[in-house]
């Protein structure tokens, strides 16, 4: 084995690792609460990149919004999906696009871009 074929394998393995760092490694999610202004929660979310935060936190029984500020013209990011709520919102309309949260009930709703490579999610407690 010659130099430039251990220097390949190297190379390789630290790829690899990276990789599985990557998709399978714990990463630091950012979380927000929301700011409450004249009986009503309000949460921002800078879409760049990915959802900054990633995780924001409502309290329960009080109207809530969380708005998506868009900064990013990426295909993926410019809609958000919230499943469980039915919602799937074109955030390339606005440069800040608002979605209502129910906060009748405690629970978790998660969010995602049109092609669900990047989450989030609203806690509600």
């Amino acid at each position: 084995m010659n130099i430039s074929q251990v220097i390949t394998i190297i190379v390789a393995i630290i790829l690899i690792g990276f990789i599985l760092w990557w998709f399978f490694g714990k990463h630091k999610e950012q979380s927000g609460v929301a700011q409450v202004n004249n009986g009503m929660q309000e949460a921002n979310i800078v879409v760049n990149g990915g959802y900054s935060p990633s995780t924001v936190i409502l309290k329960q029984g009080m109207p809530a919004e969380v708005n998506f500020d868009m900064k990013d013209s990426t295909a993926c990011l410019s809609h958000v999906v919230f499943e469980q709520l039915g919602v799937d919102k074109d955030l390339t309309k606005k440069p800040i696009t608002t979605v209502k949260i129910p906060t009748d009930k405690p629970g978790e709703y998660n969010f995602a871009c049109g092609m669900d490579m990047f989450h989030g999610k609203v806690i509600v407690k």
